[in-house]
């Protein structure tokens, strides 16, 4: 697989249902000449949400709407503040990455400074937030709420970033704050299962997308999941492969998740 400049900042289908699936960390995309800067722990973008957009393509048939992100988050972490103000107290990548998760550093040189940086955030950070604000606002106008569903994966074992091994499944609502209780306790009974294990506002909780645009008095609502990458991926290798099997089974997870969500009503 090649590493490719993309035309644009973001992949979008518009569904007819109150839920947008928004999924910020599958891109592969650089900008020009970045790839002659990376390093050889960073060459092969190894934090990437590795084919999160391929796990809920087919929830467009449900009506629900598609965003997902075109540019690596090595180029911009969609997933924090533009501000870049911490958004946990344990250690966590920033804005600007200059580390991979296992902290090697990411560039040759320093990439991404002063104007540059400006670029980036006017065309890709901004670019996709005003995406997701205008889908929300559609979607609220139509059916009088909507619903975000931040969707992310990681490996099960990030030493730097969390102890021991990820549960499963990990659904986030900034400790309650970014949906109502009773959607919130709807979408975590729905990830039950014997296969996986589960946990509610554990190390995840909702980055900069879920706390941003959460508004459950406004009835929006945001949560995030965050799905360990052993659930469905192939054995690692430098451009992981989804394992049909695990695929399968994990899919029938999610569609209870995502049918849960849509017949919630605000």
């Amino acid at each position: 697989m090649s590493i490719l400049i993309p035309a644009s900042a973001y992949q979008f289908s518009a569904g007819d249902t109150p839920l947008l699936i928004s999924i910020p960390h599958a891109g592969l995309g650089l900008l020009e000449s970045m790839q002659e800067q990376l390093t050889p722990e960073a060459i092969n973008l190894p934090d990437t949400d590795w084919r999160v957009d391929e796990l809920y393509a087919w929830a467009s048939g449900l009506g629900v709407s598609l965003l997902a992100a075109n540019y690596s988050r090595y180029v911009v972490d969609l997933n924090r503040p533009a501000d870049d103000g911490r958004l946990y107290a344990s250690k966590t990548s920033g804005l600007f990455p200059q580390q991979t998760f296992h902290g090697d550093s990411i560039w040759l040189s320093q990439a991404g400074s002063g104007d540059s940086r400006e670029w980036i955030l006017q065309n890709i950070w901004h670019s996709y937030h005003q995406k997701i604000a205008s889908e929300l606002e559609r979607i609220k106008n139509r059916h009088g709420y909507a619903i975000l569903l931040d969707a992310h994966s990681i490996a099960p074992v990030v030493p730097d970033l969390f102890e021991g091994v990820l549960p499963d499944l990990n659904l986030g609502s900034y400790d309650g704050r970014s949906a109502a209780a009773d959607l919130i306790a709807t979408a975590y009974a729905s990830l039950e299962s014997p296969d996986y294990s589960r946990v509610l506002d554990g190390r995840f909780k909702g980055g900069a997308i879920t706390r941003g645009f959460g508004r459950p008095d406004q009835s929006i609502h945001a949560l995030q999941l965050e799905i360990s990458q052993a659930t469905y991926l192939q054995a690692a290798d430098a451009w992981p492969q989804l394992d049909v099997s695990k695929t399968a089974k994990l899919r029938q997870v999610l569609e209870k998740l995502l049918g849960s969500l849509l017949e919630w009503k605000n």
